[in-house]
């Protein structure tokens, strides 16, 4: 039986992700509305760093997201138990967002303050809209958040992933994902409107939280093996 916290969460982000579809034919866009805008665009609101994690921008986006919820959430859960696991998610998913933001306004320091304007596919778009166009949808955060923790609560557990042939220890494959979402982030020739270090703020905070929690627990071996 799947655990209360994994299965709502399941269920909400599913729910939101049909309910932006239904609204979008009633010219209300939900994830311009829940998604986290860039601070400094008009449309930022503090609440979207916890909203903006329950709204996906596609089917792969929602499926591959509720997927490894489901398969590597409903472990945890029963490892840590439901209010745990829920705070664990909900912290690093704003803390994935929080990351987002940061490197956001790097780029926006570095590059974009120098201009006014900015021409997005031969149409010159004044900046104050452009920075409203910067919006961050997705539980990838938190998502990749819960990959961590199951690769360092059972490191030694083998998985299969497609496409290797063989089994791969959960470290090593928290690793590679990490080293990928690493290199994604910091290519410039990617271009795949993937928040590839909202992904790694979520593993982030998730390593902080988890190294808290074990030297908190240091003398209960319940949590951690």
């Amino acid at each position: 039986m799947m655990p209360p916290v994994t299965k709502n969460l399941i269920i909400i982000n599913a729910l939101f992700f049909f309910g932006t579809i239904v609204l979008e034919r009633y010219g209300i866009d939900l994830n311009n509305i829940l998604g986290l805008h860039f601070f400094l665009a008009d449309k930022f609101n503090i609440a979207q760093l916890f909203t903006y994690m329950f709204m996906h921008g596609g089917w792969s986006h929602i499926f591959f997201n509720i997927f490894a919820m489901w398969m590597f959430g409903c472990v945890l859960e029963q490892v840590w138990g439901s209010r745990r696991f829920l705070l664990y998610y909900i912290l690093c998913g704003a803390g994935a967002g929080v990351v987002q933001e940061i490197v956001q306004f790097v780029h926006y320091e570095m590059v974009l303050s120098a201009y006014d304007n900015v021409n997005l596919g031969g149409q010159i778009v004044p900046m104050a809209d452009y920075l409203n166009l910067m919006v961050t949808v997705g539980a990838s955060g938190a998502v990749y958040a819960i990959l961590l923790a199951f690769g360092m609560l059972f490191p030694n557990q083998q998985m299969f992933i497609f496409p290797l042939p063989v089994p791969i220890k959960a470290k090593y494959f928290v690793i590679g994902y990490a080293v990928l979402e690493l290199y994604l982030g910091l290519s410039n020739s990617v271009g795949d409107n993937v928040a590839h270090f909202a992904h790694l703020g979520g593993m982030i905070f998730g390593f902080i939280l988890i190294m808290y929690w074990r030297k908190k627990n240091r003398n209960n071996g319940a949590y951690y093996n």
